[in-house]
């Protein structure tokens, strides 16, 4: 009888141990899910804010030259940056200019995921912080509006920022007070950006 009491008990506990593996592996599928439809609202939020009133499609070119990015930037002196993807923005059918969507490993406090809008001209058409673990108050202010619309006017190749104010916005951006390695990780990460589609993609 205890043996038999025994056996009954681990068979009990076993269908109790595959029932709640079940139950929390079909739990985490449906957050999984609800998480990535999350992410994937919050990018494409991100996509439509930098350039407005265009549609996005991906080429197998710019998903090639993505696929590429770490080592091409590492390369020009872009480390701990990658494309994690870049899509074509259309507007009335045709290129307008592109959006990629960058993480740079070199916050303070980690990554910092960016959507950064270019013409075809070369022309920025806005920066928008996907998501970033900076410091509340300080770095994590990298996500703000009166940030991130210092990038819409910039026209050129390559940035640089000014600390304390007085930058022209067209090369320069105004740094973010007291985080200055925030500032230099979403600097590079533009800079990173100009460079993958003057040189990679290869506008004029």
């Amino acid at each position: 009888m205890k043996e038999n009491r025994i056996v009954k008990n681990a068979v009990i506990l076993t269908i109790m141990a595959v029932l709640l593996s079940a139950i929390l592996g079909f739990t985490n599928q449906i957050t999984k899910d609800r998480i990535a439809e999350q992410d994937e609202l919050k990018k494409q939020k991100a996509y439509t804010a930098v350039f407005e009133d265009a549609s996005f499609e991906e080429t197998d070119e710019l998903t090639a030259l993505a696929a590429s990015s770490k080592e091409d930037f590492e390369a020009a002196g872009f480390s701990g940056i990658v494309v994690t993807e870049a899509v074509a923005a259309i507007q009335n059918g045709e290129t307008a200019g592109y959006v990629l969507n960058i993480t740079n490993s070199n916050g303070y406090g980690g990554d910092i995921v960016t959507a950064i809008g270019i013409t075809v001209d070369g022309k920025m058409t806005g920066l928008s912080v996907i998501s970033n673990s900076e410091t509340a108050g300080l770095g994590a202010n990298c996500s703000k509006e009166s940030f991130t619309e210092q990038f819409k006017t910039i026209d050129s190749p390559e940035i640089s920022f000014v600390k304390g104010g007085g930058a022209d916005h067209v090369t320069q951006i105004d740094a973010i007070s007291s985080a200055t390695i925030t500032t230099t990780a979403v600097t590079n990460t533009v800079n990173a950006a100009l460079h993958f589609v003057y040189d990679e993609i290869g506008i004029q």
